[in-house]
């Protein structure tokens, strides 16, 4: 079994036909798993906008790290490159036969005031959501590290779900909190030394900024479940309320050579130490999860 580290990011449900992502590692997810089944429901297609919601006072250069991060799934940049990483997602398109989407940066929302309080239920996340496009859209609700969200750091990290069906279109939204004051050693590692299990050295985040840095984390785990399994009848394996994706099958693991406890062989910036595996649109490095890659039936890492 895995470290206790991970039971922080043991899978949980948001409302509305969640598919929640929170992060568990299991010991060899990709013995475990044969593949992800494919449960024959729709695709996010065509072009999609990704909306961010900003829930609480984040820095414009906080705000610019995440931006970047999506702006990077279309921008190639120098190998390996996130754009090189969010191919593995394509795959499962193929597979199905579906257009795989474009997907573009939209509106940036900002509630800095915190006018839903700063304890929020998984029903209020989802009325968050709603303010962004209410069509061809993934919408992102950031909470600062100041806010409280049920089940974060207790049960998740961040999930994703979908909106009911109306006759404005649907939705998909992500949620993802910043633990950099509530639970860096679950939420933000390995950018912080971990809260239970093995006292490892935390690794240096690669943007300075260690609430941010496993934000970006926990946000590439959910947008990669958010497009394989959007609303909940897409690709996983498991329970339907807590499901293996093809992030959340591969949780911990970075690089090669990964266990529990250790995130695996990565590239380290000489200049400021800090760790990461992917290159990303305007000089940035991020450090992303392995995605389970359903031609080899395995985790696949960048480095």
């Amino acid at each position: 079994m895995a470290s206790a580290l991970f039971l922080c990011l043991l899978a949980s449900s948001l409302l509305l036909q969640c598919s929640s992502g929170a992060r568990q590692l299991t010991e060899a997810a990709d013995d475990q798993l044969q593949t992800l089944t494919y449960h024959k429901g729709a695709l996010l297609t065509g072009r999609i906008s990704v909306n961010f919601i900003w829930y609480g006072k984040f820095t414009a250069s906080q705000r610019a790290i995440i931006a970047d991060f999506v702006a990077s799934l279309s921008s190639p940049q120098g190998e390996p490159s996130v754009a090189t990483w969010w191919k593995t997602t394509e795959k499962y398109y193929a597979k199905s036969k579906a257009r795989f989407p474009t997907l573009t940066l939209g509106e940036q929302i900002l509630d800095e005031s915190c006018s839903l309080g700063k304890s929020l239920t998984d029903a209020q996340i989802a009325k968050l959501a709603s303010r962004g496009a209410q069509s061809n859209a993934v919408n992102v609700v950031l909470t600062a590290e100041d806010v409280a969200v049920e089940g974060f750091c207790m049960s998740r990290c961040g999930a994703h779900g979908s909106s009911a069906r109306s006759r404005s279109g649907r939705f998909a939204y992500i949620w993802v909190g910043n633990s950099a004051s509530q639970c860096p050693g679950q939420c933000a590692w390995p950018f912080h030394q971990p809260t239970y299990g093995p006292q490892t050295a935390p690794l240096g985040p690669p943007n300075g900024d260690v609430g941010v840095d496993g934000m970006v984390i926990n946000l590439a785990s959910m947008m990669a479940g958010a497009v394989t399994n959007p609303f909940g009848d897409g690709y996983y394996q498991g329970p339907k309320e807590a499901p293996l994706e093809t992030a959340t099958a591969c949780t911990g693991v970075y690089g090669k050579g990964a266990y529990p406890g250790y995130p695996g062989n990565l590239r380290v910036d000489t200049t400021t130490g800090a760790s990461y595996n992917a290159n990303g649109a305007h000089g940035r490095r991020y450090l992303v999860p392995a995605l389970f890659d359903p031609a080899t039936s395995s985790c696949s890492t960048l480095v």
